[in-house]
């Protein structure tokens, strides 16, 4: 039997920052991999794909839709199958020069292809499949890591498995551009597929269970972004119950509810983007001592640790409020250093931002209203439109909006949520100043570039106490 220090169930965002990580603190350690190739959801099959044909509607897009007076752009061509095999070939280049080179540059770390199974609370058994069956061996450690990722769900939907879907792995290297495309479920993954595949022309329509397409930001920003993507033809239906799937000649009819009223849509090809499901099937986590929610998700305390204090876990696996690639890679790290080192290290998950990548993107971080509201009984809110941004005014992208929560009384800013062009880019200042505890005078005092769309930050600060419509541009 070989022995660890560290054992690190998965190879994703959290596992690779764990094994960094314990090999800077020379820690003898084994990474188990298993599914997905190296680097897991992230840059497989999520971020970096994903973003990749985002990008490639947004050009589709924008050389139609630029709004400049006296420029007329055509496209071509536009060959779905390249842009696709493009991404992929993205997708191998970054693996290869981000994970793999990286693992064998740890002269620590191990790489143990296999299933991980726990046996006892130190030792975990490793099967692979060979050309004469199955193969295994055991391994034991002092500390273990779990960062086994998730997996999409698949709603209970009467037809739904022999009527046939996909999910964001399929989804991201299709052989064909499908014309109709239903789509079960909002959210970021939801938003972000309906909004490339519409603008590559396919007819998308969104059935979303909730009456919000994103009821963790801002209602007045989540609303306007459904009317910006509905404006580019996109079909949203909320408070939708999905009853039923079936087949028709070559389409797929999805039956659902809206307020007690039957309605179907027909599609070539059904997406679920219903969430996700953590991989703790099969891990064996009763014969750890490893205690699990009813999502079937780790129960991890502040410090990453579980009920086994020898083993922590980290990523979509836990429990744990946000489940970003950042917070699964800062996640990683932390969980090393305080299995190996008995530190108390922990996130606060308050600073951290979110994006989705829509066009306009939708990102924010710190409180909402509502979240004010419950906490504090008060709403200490501004909401500026982009049209009175100079910068957005100029480059014709006018329909975002962004929203400040403050201090009633200190003024230190609690939240920020912004629709916009690169609203990803832009949220990096407003974490920086809630994680700082800045206030509204120190936004206002400040002397942001002019012009661009950074400046919303500081014209929704003035909004508290000044009537901006009467400002020039110079304030």
């Amino acid at each position: 039997m070989q022995e660890f220090n560290l054992i690190i169930i998965g190879g994703g965002a959290g596992a690779f920052a764990s094994a960094i990580r314990a090999n800077e603190l020379k820690a003898k350690t084994a990474i188990i991999n298993d599914g997905l190739p190296l680097g897991g959801t992230c840059v497989n099959v999520g971020c970096v794909p994903s973003k990749t044909l985002l990008w490639a509607g947004e050009i589709l897009h924008h050389a139609k839709h630029h709004g400049v007076a006296g420029v007329e752009l055509e496209v071509k061509s536009f060959d779905f199958q390249k842009v696709v095999q493009d991404e992929l070939s993205l997708v191998d280049k970054l693996r290869q020069e981000k994970y793999e080179k990286v693992l064998k540059s740890l002269e620590y770390v191990t790489l143990v292809e296999g299933k991980a199974t726990f046996v006892s609370e130190n030792e975990v058994e490793v099967t692979r499949s060979t050309s004469s069956g199955q193969a295994g061996e055991k391994l034991s450690a002092e500390k273990f890591i779990i960062a086994a990722g998730s997996t999409a769900n698949v709603p209970e939907i009467e037809g739904i498995k022999e009527v046939g879907f996909v999910s964001h792995i399929e989804a991201l290297r299709l052989p064909r551009q499908p014309k109709e495309l239903v789509i079960i479920g909002a959210g970021p993954l939801g938003l972000e597929f309906a909004q490339m595949f519409s603008r590559f022309g396919t007819k998308v329509t969104i059935l979303q269970r909730g009456d919000s397409i994103f009821p963790h930001s801002e209602k007045t920003l989540t609303d306007r972004l459904a009317e910006v993507l509905s404006k580019e033809g996109i079909t949203i239906k909320t408070n939708v119950e999905v009853k039923s799937a079936r087949k028709e000649n070559d389409k797929k009819i999805i039956s659902y509810l809206v307020n007690g009223k039957s309605e179907e849509v027909s599609g070539d090809e059904i997406l679920l983007a219903a969430g996700k499901t953590p991989n703790t099937q099969g891990l064996g986590l009763d014969l750890a001592g490893v205690e699990v929610d009813k999502r079937q998700a780790v129960i991890v305390n502040q410090n990453f640790q579980t009920s086994n204090k020898n083993i922590f876990a980290v990523g979509d696996v836990t429990s744990g409020p946000l489940r970003l690639e950042s917070t699964a890679g800062r996640e990683g790290t932390l969980a090393a250093e305080n299995a190996l080192k008995d530190a108390q290290l922990f996130i606060d998950y308050h600073t951290v931002p979110y994006a989705i990548f829509t066009d306009p993107q939708l990102a924010g971080v710190g409180f909402t209203e509502d979240e004010q509201m419950k906490q504090m009984g008060v709403c200490a809110c501004r909401t500026v439109s982009l049209a009175d941004v100079p910068k957005a005014i100029i480059t014709h992208r006018t329909e975002g909006m962004i929203k400040m929560a403050i201090h009633p009384h200190t003024k230190q800013i609690l939240g920020v949520h912004i629709l916009a062009p690169n609203a990803s880019e832009l949220i990096a200042e407003a974490m920086m100043l809630i994680k700082n505890k800045n206030t509204i005078d120190d936004v206002v005092n400040s002397l942001p570039m002019f012009p661009t769309l950074s400046e919303a930050i500081k014209i929704v600060a003035l909004s508290f106490t000044k009537d901006i419509s009467k400002l020039s541009c110079c304030i």
